[in-house]
């Protein structure tokens, strides 16, 4: 089919289109994000793209001919799900590459449908098919969108090709269930010296505390331990004690009985009962408040818990592995956390070295998890890195530890223009840590201060490392300063410009 001079807008038909045919009032009548734009922009033709049932979408159509003077065509797209990436990305590229064949302009209206479906029309539109992309609101009216990136089309894999759970796992940083204690790799002294120590411990059943920086692998560790021991066939289940709200810690560790409070529709088995014969890995384990700690102290020493809203014991066979970075020794010295509990989980203990204290080790992990992206992504597996890329990488300090070292290759990896990746894409794709500011008791009064802006270098400090350690959870952040609430926390951050 020839190509001609027609400008056409592609969009997906939304509900609020939908909403807008099915108006009564046709004084009040709000008309959509497609409507508004057609009647605030030119086009030659509208091409639409739907999932929804053809009964919803037949009126629709109708009505749009009432308040359209363009030809409209209208494509079903089958999708098991409205946010399927894979199979929106394959049909929204097939109706594309025809229409782009057909005009000279085309132009993507971003407003209707799901985020998925947003996505891969910025995906499409970046890649593969020039284009200017348009939203529409009742707020701001019709405007076109700047998207500030570019991407390669040569790099973006094809959506049939994407295994999400591989990828997912690269990006997360999630330890392999089936790890085992070869999936840590390692040639520094200490941390094979620790290796031989956790497979001691997983012969044995003893609770095993893990401690560790940030990114050090503690779950890692974990994991093996449960699948070297004679536990393996049995449940390994993580926990976040970081993440749990205040309110539902009880009902997350030992379960809850229909009605014990609003929205206890069913019964629920807590995580001790779903561990039940295997092993509880309690990650974040510091971050438990003392009140919780005495209640877990019952469970690790009798092995029965009762739970929320029950009346009967529950026992349970349960191995315990918890993992922090904080110095819990340091905690219990200051009042933060149980003695008697410290003592009861810190049978076995491991302190994970961070990354830049393993010697040797950070060529080796770099080749280690290129290798593991390679296979894990067909369409990475020709990816090799540069001496001076790698040189770059060993001047790092590698805060992060190694999920800072694997979520900086795979962005260098996705993004570098060409199959070796350079110290330019690793330049782009490390983050900068400020430096640290110069001792707030050190400063020269006689030379003149700001006494609130130290004030405000200080408090903002503490308060980002409060906000990051609780992913940005301000209640809890609020506890860990002392502060009384969330409230009293963003008056503070409202004081001193914290953003």
């Amino acid at each position: 089919m020839k190509r001609n001079n027609s400008h056409r807008l592609v969009s997906w038909i939304g509900g609020n289109d939908l909403k807008a045919s099915s108006s009564d009032n046709e004084d009040m009548i709000e008309f959509g994000p497609i409507v508004s734009t057609l009647q605030n922009r030119n086009f030659d033709h509208l091409e639409l793209l739907y999932n929804y049932p053809s009964k919803l979408v037949e009126p629709y159509l109708k009505w749009l001919e009432k308040h359209v003077n363009i030809p409209v065509t209208a494509h079903y797209i089958e999708l098991s799900s409205p946010v399927n990436f894979g199979e929106i990305y394959v049909s929204a590229n097939e109706i594309l590459s025809e229409i782009s064949k057909q005009c000279s302009r085309l132009s993507i209206l971003l407003s209707p449908g799901t985020p998925a479906m947003q996505a891969v029309w910025i995906l499409l539109g970046k890649t593969r098919y020039k284009c200017t992309f348009l939203q529409s609101s009742i707020e701001q009216g019709v405007q076109e969108v700047t998207i500030p990136f570019e991407l390669s089309a040569e790099y973006v894999p094809a959506a049939k090709s994407i295994d999400s759970e591989q990828l997912k796992q690269l990006s997360q940083s999630t330890a392999p269930v089936d790890a085992a204690f070869d999936n840590i790799v390692t040639r520094s002294p200490r941390m094979l010296a620790l290796k031989a120590q956790a497979q001691i411990l997983a012969e044995r059943e003893v609770p095993v505390l893990i401690t560790g920086e940030t990114g050090t692998g503690k779950e890692l560790f974990a994991r093996a331990i449960h699948n070297a021991s004679a536990r393996k066939e049995k449940p390994f289940v993580p926990v976040n004690c970081g993440a749990i709200p205040h309110e539902l810690v009880d009902s997350v560790l030992f379960g809850h009985k229909k009605g014990a409070f609003t929205g206890a529709t069913s019964d629920k088995p807590g995580v001790f009962e779903q561990a039940n014969g295997g092993t509880l890995f309690l990650d974040e384990f510091g971050e438990l408040e003392p009140s919780v700690q005495v209640r877990l102290l019952r469970v690790l020493q009798e092995g029965t818990f009762v739970p929320v809203g029950g009346t009967s014991e529950h026992r349970v066979d349960v191995r315990i592995i918890t993992a922090t970075h904080r110095n819990l020794m340091e905690l219990v010295a200051n009042g933060g956390f149980r003695e008697d509990l410290f003592y009861r989980i810190a049978v076995g203990v491991l302190h994970l070295p961070p990354l830049r204290e393993r010697e040797g080790d950070l060529s080796l992990l770099i080749d280690s998890l290129l290798d593991a992206m390679r296979k894990n992504d067909p369409q990475l597996e020709h990816k090799n890195i540069s001496p001076n890329a790698k040189n770059l990488m060993f001047q790092h300090p590698w805060r992060g530890n190694i999920r800072e070292l694997q979520s900086t290759l795979l962005r260098s990896a996705l993004w570098c223009q060409g199959n070796i990746i350079n110290a330019d894409d690793i330049r782009q794709s490390l983050f900068s840590v400020p430096a640290k500011k110069n001792d707030i008791l050190k400063k020269d009064v006689s030379q003149g201060i700001d006494i609130n802006e130290i004030i405000g270098d200080f408090v903002g400090e503490y308060i980002c490392e409060a906000l990051a350690l609780t992913g940005q959870n301000k209640t809890r952040a609020a506890q860990l300063l002392g502060l009384k609430n969330y409230q009293t926390l963003n008056n503070w951050m409202e004081k001193y410009g914290i953003s």
